[in-house]
């Protein structure tokens, strides 16, 4: 089971930024080429990547490249240069439609063979930040096996939408709620936008656990010190692996009993609760063979 609790922005054009990325506690390091790269830096940064990828793999980092949008005229070079077998995938923004994806998986196709890569096996997430793509947010997910994840992107929604975006982000409800059902549909992850005030833990933790119980399964960062608590918040805690042994354990001794339910604590346990404590450990057992 891949871990996909967090994702940190690392700017491409920023080698210091890059050479700070091998200690961060990340799931995955995202340089990023497209928005926090100004326009004239777009091929240093393109060239910065094409080294750095390797460099944090070394170092023990799962890393992926944020493209520029297809409408860009920059993807397929930047795929070029990056595309090889320390890359575990590519993100792109402004996803539009299908067709994007499609794209996108035509052009890896055609890259990986010659960069020494199994063909089909760079992963791409899918940024959901229009509101053609919300609509179709569900058909993205399932536009390409190479799609392991979509994410919500709130400030280029709102810019989309042409509404203000708030600190409290009423503004995008009904939206950043949509992204997680439409990734369950599509068995894929769920990203939530990142969290700009930086210098707030607390309201960052808040923020994460709303996301945590629509459904988002990780949420990116734009600052290191946001890890921890992005991490912490997207893992089972002590007490969830806890009592989900206890259900199990249970479980196992209805099960032997011939039951197909059974009460516990004053609750019904049956099937949909037992497998959600399955997921839950196994979640848990992926988490801390990562550590070792």
């Amino acid at each position: 089971m891949d871990l996909l609790r967090s994702f940190i922005f690392v700017p491409g054009n920023r080698a210091n930024m890059l050479e700070r990325a091998k200690d961060f506690k990340a799931d995955v390091i995202m340089v990023d080429l497209e928005d926090s790269v100004p326009p004239g830096e777009k091929m240093i940064a393109r060239d910065l990547a094409k080294e750095w990828v390797p460099t944090l793999v070394r170092e023990g980092q799962r890393v992926m490249v944020r493209v520029n949008s297809l409408d860009s005229g920059l993807t397929r070079q930047e795929l070029e240069a990056v595309v090889s077998p320390d890359l575990y995938g590519i993100s792109l923004g402004k996803v539009e439609s299908i067709w994007n994806i499609r794209d996108m998986d035509r052009m890896l196709n055609a890259i990986e063979p010659s960069a020494g890569v199994e063909p089909g096996s760079i992963k791409i997430v899918a940024w959901t930040e229009t509101a053609s793509a919300l609509v179709d947010a569900r058909d993205i997910g399932i536009a390409s096996s190479r799609v392991i994840a979509l994410a919500f992107g709130a400030e280029d929604f709102t810019n989309d939408m042409g509404i203000e975006r708030s600190d409290t982000g009423d503004e995008v409800l009904v939206p950043r709620a949509l992204i997680p059902v439409a990734a369950r549909a599509a068995n894929v992850a769920s990203l939530d936008s990142p969290f700009v005030l930086f210098q707030d833990p607390d309201a960052l933790r808040a923020d994460a656990k709303r996301a945590r119980q629509m459904g988002y399964t990780g949420k990116f960062a734009i600052h290191p010190s946001q890890l921890d608590i992005i991490n912490e918040t997207f893992s089972p805690s002590a007490e969830e692996v806890a009592y989900a042994r206890k259900i199990m354990e249970a479980w196992d001794e209805a099960e032997a009993a011939g039951r197909g339910s059974l009460a516990m604590d004053g609750r019904m346990v049956d099937v949909p609760v037992m497998k959600r404590a399955q997921n839950l450990l196994a979640f848990a057992d992926a988490i801390e063979a990562s550590t070792r």
